[in-house]
């Protein structure tokens, strides 16, 4: 078994912001369509999904956005099931940020996800769209 077997693909980019307004026209100016918005009910702040083709961005209001080279908070990527990806990720011992697999209610049915650390401290979020 590999990750690969769960991984389907890129799902977003994380990307915090002091000036979620300020993003959004920014990335709308380069093609990005607005395509879903909601509030975060862990901080209760906004968090805003643009897309342009097959590639989708995740800007979120953060007071503590690092607002340098390098300020992409996280990848995340595409798998098919939750569950066995993350039992996959233990087994090799891969740094897990998340004692546990996580939801939150985005997009109609929520997301179930876990974010691994890198060996360069990069975070990649594993998530699976509900349906």
């Amino acid at each position: 078994m590999r990750m690969s077997d769960y991984v389907t693909g890129l799902q977003h980019i994380g990307i915090p912001t002091k000036d979620l307004g300020g993003s959004l026209l920014f990335y709308t100016e380069l093609g990005f369509d607005p395509v879903y918005s909601t509030e975060n009910p862990n901080n209760g702040r906004t968090v805003s999904f643009l897309q342009q083709g097959n590639l989708m961005l995740e800007i979120y209001e953060d007071e503590e956005a690092a607002q340098c080279t390098g300020a992409i908070e996280h990848i995340a990527l595409d798998v098919n099931d939750i569950e066995e990806a993350y039992r996959f990720a233990l087994s090799r011992g891969m740094k897990c940020l998340d004692d546990e697999i996580r939801f939150l209610p985005y997009w109609e049915k929520g997301i179930r996800y876990f974010t691994l650390e890198g060996p360069n401290r990069e975070k990649v979020e594993l998530s699976q769209i509900l349906k």
